[in-house]
């Protein structure tokens, strides 16, 4: 009876298309019809057609232009967020009978900050190669700001990081494993390098190179200087790169900032390393990372394998 029919049985009796979706997911993300249509491969009339047949399909405006581009209503908006987890479960629907199809255990994408990217995913990923041999592993290293992102959109089965105090906690599960310290590094041959006696004021008299604007580990070093009652340096270099960060620091007189794990790294090798450690702001870290994942959604079964991999050896570690 139509009475009881389910609310998407009409829509789908209706048209509606999961390209329509994707295109509106695709507007909310760009603000832009015509950027929108470019990520779908389509023009920009089609684009435009195929949202005012989804307007007439669900029977609501979905979206408003104005001279800045196009953004959604409150309808578009619920739309859109329903849309987007219906086609991140096709993608890992899609992964999931691909690995079956060609008999692996399967696989699994996860992202990670820098320093936990080497402290405890390098560790683990080593040790899955030898028990789980067909279990394949990505790894994207990235800004928890970048990660967050990738997660919602399906990208990322989970990542290790942050939840950015601009996100909404709501559609996340997050448990906490610890402070990420941070390094102030200079290349081998800095006249801080060998300074005895240096400090942050020093290190002022150069530019850095840290991560941009709006990011946790920039917002962390800005109040960490204050704190101490200076003022963030007047030069800088704003990369989310870690080579880049590095490859700055090689090439110049800048202080670059990066995770401690990643600094002792690359300045592991003694006189032969390319970077000094300097011996400054020992105490300065950003706030505790944990393991993100989205609430409410079942890990595949590549994923559970890596999390309880990953949840056996924090449990070590802190046993």
């Amino acid at each position: 009876m139509r009475a009881n029919r389910d609310v998407g049985d009409e829509l789908v009796s209706r048209g509606i298309k999961l390209k329509q979706l994707a295109l509106l997911v695709a507007v909310e993300r760009t603000g832009q019809l015509s950027l929108a249509a470019a990520f779908l491969n389509i023009t920009q009339p089609a684009a435009s057609r195929m949202l005012s047949d989804l307007e007439r399909i669900v029977g609501a405006q979905l979206t408003q232009r104005h001279s800045r581009g196009v953004s959604l209503t409150l309808a578009g908006e619920r739309l859109a967020e329903r849309g987007r987890a219906m086609l991140r479960d096709l993608d890992i629907a899609g992964r999931e009978v691909r690995d079956i199809d060609r008999g692996r255990v399967g696989s699994v994408h996860i992202g990670s900050v820098s320093g936990p990217s080497l402290d405890l995913v390098l560790p683990i990923v080593h040790s899955l190669e030898r028990s789980e041999p067909h279990l394949r592993v990505r790894i994207d290293v990235a800004s928890s700001d970048r990660l967050v992102g990738e997660l919602l959109s399906g990208r990322l089965d989970l990542y290790i990081g942050r939840v950015p105090d601009t996100q909404d906690p709501a559609p996340f599960d997050v448990a906490p494993i610890g402070p990420e310290p941070l390094s102030l590094i200079v290349r081998r041959d800095h006249p801080l390098a060998g300074k005895a006696g240096c400090d942050l004021r020093d290190c002022l008299e150069y530019d850095w190179v840290m991560q941009p604007t709006g990011s946790m580990l920039r917002g962390t070093v800005e109040r960490y200087l204050i704190d101490h009652g200076l003022f963030p340096p007047p030069t800088v270099i704003s990369t989310s790169s870690l080579m880049l960060t590095l490859a700055f620091v090689l090439r110049s007189q800048a202080v670059g900032v990066m995770s401690t794990s990643a600094a002792r790294l690359f300045a592991s090798e003694g006189r032969s390393a390319p970077i000094s450690r300097l011996g400054v702001a020992r105490d300065l870290s950003v706030a505790a990372y944990s393991i993100v994942t989205l609430r409410d959604h079942n890990p595949t079964p590549a994923a559970q394998v890596f999390l309880n991999i990953l949840r056996e050896e924090l449990r070590q570690r802190r046993g």
